[in-house]
């Protein structure tokens, strides 16, 4: 089977992101991260047997990522904080308020372990101060605060063995491993995985596929990008729009990777990275969500939220 990317859903999203599939249910979900500030539904499910498409409104939050509960419904990173959230009633409950101090900040990217921990970053919204924490919820609800000094957390995955935590500081260009115990969800022994300074690029989400190797959605390139376990890029794959936001694989043999993009431009004119060029219009297909099959690699699926 030959390399084919495919233009999914034409959803417009401001800001596509945190996708994610459920094994379970053959449900893939992600959020419009802003698409609130302008009027638009912010999570949406695709059942993607039958392409049937679903959308809902949080009218009062940004939402950062989400991922399935093992008891029902949704485990959300907000604006604020973590939320429970049901998809089917619209019914919203606030599990933590995190950085609570800061009003510049908010919750970003998030995944679960496969324990059933949920871990969650937060970012500023100006993009430009290192004033955000890495917040652990775990399944009793208790949350920990396990990193900090950032200022745009993405990518948050772990390798197959459970050894390893990795998540991207976006506009500090860099993503770093951790050591991981997943026994406890401690993290220990930061290091440099990758670096996109003084490159074109910058890297946005990522997922871990069953070979170790990790895809990273590069903004400004449009790139996919695949690298080895020791963060030598394996290869690139370019995407028909350049703000390319997040990657998940899923399917029924967890072989297809979709793709989150944004339509968004106008990024914050005092961020110290300048690193988006100025548009007056989306490029076409910017904020649509995108299938990439013909890889001839297999994804693993993402566990669920245990609480």
């Amino acid at each position: 089977m030959s390399l084919r990317i495919e233009q999914l859903v034409d959803c417009e999203n401001y800001l596509g992101e945190g996708p994610v599939w459920d094994l379970k249910s053959g449900f893939l979900y992600w959020v419009d991260g802003t698409g609130r500030r302008q009027g638009k539904d912010n999570v949406f499910r695709m059942e993607t047997g039958s392409g049937r498409l679903e959308s809902r409104s949080i009218p009062d939050h940004d939402v950062g990522a989400i991922a399935v509960r093992e008891n029902g419904g949704l485990v959300a990173a907000m604006d604020d904080g973590f939320y429970f959230y049901d998809f089917d009633t619209g019914d919203l409950e606030l599990i933590a308020a995190i950085e609570a101090d800061q009003p510049r900040t908010r919750l970003n990217d998030g995944k679960t372990d496969r324990a059933g921990r949920f871990i969650a970053g937060g970012m500023d919204d100006r993009e430009e101060l290192a004033i955000c924490g890495l917040w652990r919820l775990d399944a009793d609800l208790s949350v920990t605060r396990i990193g900090g000094d950032i200022i745009c957390t993405n990518g948050p995955c772990f390798s197959p063995d459970d050894k390893t935590f990795y998540v991207t500081d976006t506009f500090q260009e860099e993503i770093w491993a951790h050591d991981y115990d997943i026994e406890t969800g401690a993290i220990s022994n930061r290091r440099t995985f990758a670096s996109t300074k003084g490159g074109l690029g910058i890297c946005d989400g990522s997922t871990i596929d069953a070979e170790g190797y990790m895809w990273t959605a590069e903004l400004v390139t449009g790139e996919l990008v695949r690298r080895a376990p020791d963060g030598v890029i394996e290869r690139r794959i370019g995407m028909p729009v350049k703000n390319i936001t997040s990657v998940t694989f899923g399917g029924e043999d967890m072989d297809a990777l979709y793709v989150t993009t944004m339509a968004r431009i106008d990024h914050p004119g005092a961020a110290a990275h300048g690193r988006f060029a100025v548009e007056t219009s989306p490029q076409f297909g910017a904020g649509s969500l995108f299938k990439v099959t013909g890889l001839g690699i297999r994804g693993i699926p993402e566990p669920r939220f245990g609480g």
